[in-house]
């Protein structure tokens, strides 16, 4: 582990009783984390659980009792609000260095739209947020998503003092955009209008894309010179589509356990309509994910 890494880190769990959080519980522990790193344990009861709240004491005791076993210290709560609302406002209060919570992600569009209780905690949380995933198989392959904003830049330096497990690999993905077939202008009865056939010296689009990969493999140079000043090592990959679905596609095939990328976080409607790579790669992704963002 490097010297940055040692530094104590300060945690929220937000713990929720599910397999999710359960898993979030299983991450934490397998982390190398400094003697007696602090964990704060957040359980959030809704008016119409009050029935439930000794089931919840006895839960939430569980899970503090599972990190005091592995060597973190922890300090539990549980208070009533909703949950995206009050996993925010208690990092507001208390500074956490990282938000950890599990979610199941979702599968409709219209998901993105409304946002779940984990992508509100994204949008809106003061410092990264790590979304777990069950089932948790341990931290064996890490994928840093670099796409050479000031957003991504900040998750990799993130990513420098993140404690990861000593065995872990890393790779640092890029991802280009789709080649555009070229086209030239034809005419019509009236006027003008892009015909779809392709131009004909092709040699020229060719050019394109092997400028485009030159400039995507300084990218990764960039963003592996960072994580190699703190010794990790990292392997590049280049990949040319839609972002968010070669992320998704790659971690799928290559056994991706964590996904790491950047994000502005609170955006306007559009942004939720439309959807970013960080909020589809939360949404949608099958291993957990680490989002960063700029601090305000």
């Amino acid at each position: 582990m490097n010297a940055e890494t040692t530094k104590r880190m300060k945690i929220l769990l937000a713990d929720d009783g599910s397999q999710h959080a359960q898993a979030a519980v299983r991450l934490l522990l397998d982390l190398p984390l400094p003697p007696k790193n602090r964990v704060s344990v957040l359980r959030v009861f809704q008016p119409g659980q009050i029935d439930a709240l000794r089931l919840m004491e006895q839960s939430l005791k569980r899970t503090e009792e599972q990190l005091l076993e592995g060597g973190i210290q922890a300090k539990s709560d549980l208070v009533l609000g909703y949950p995206a609302e009050m996993i925010v406002a208690t990092a507001q209060k208390i500074k956490p260095d990282l938000i950890v919570l599990g979610a199941k992600g979702l599968r409709a569009t219209l998901g993105i739209l409304l946002g779940g209780v984990a992508q509100q905690v994204v949008e809106y949380a003061c410092c990264p947020v790590l979304v777990v995933r069950a089932p948790y198989h341990g931290i064996k392959h890490v994928l840093l998503y670099a796409d050479g904003s000031a957003y991504s830049r900040r998750a990799a330096f993130f990513l420098r003092r993140f404690p990861l497990p000593e065995k872990a690999d890393v790779s640092v993905l890029h991802v280009l955009a789709p080649t555009a077939p070229l086209v030239a202008p034809g005419a019509y009865v009236g006027g003008w209008h892009d015909a779809p056939y392709p131009l004909p010296a092709a040699e020229e689009e060719a050019k394109l894309e092997a400028k485009q990969e030159k400039e995507g493999n300084a990218l990764l140079d960039k963003a592996r010179n960072l994580l190699q000043k703190k010794g990790i090592e990292s392997t590049p990959v280049l990949l040319r589509g839609d972002a968010a679905t070669e992320i998704i596609e790659y971690s799928d095939k290559e056994a991706v356990d964590l996904i790491v990328a950047g994000s502005r976080g609170l955006s306007t409607f559009r942004g939720w309509l439309m959807g970013s790579v960080s909020r589809k790669l939360v949404h949608y992704s099958n291993c957990s994910v680490l989002i960063v963002k700029r601090p305000e």
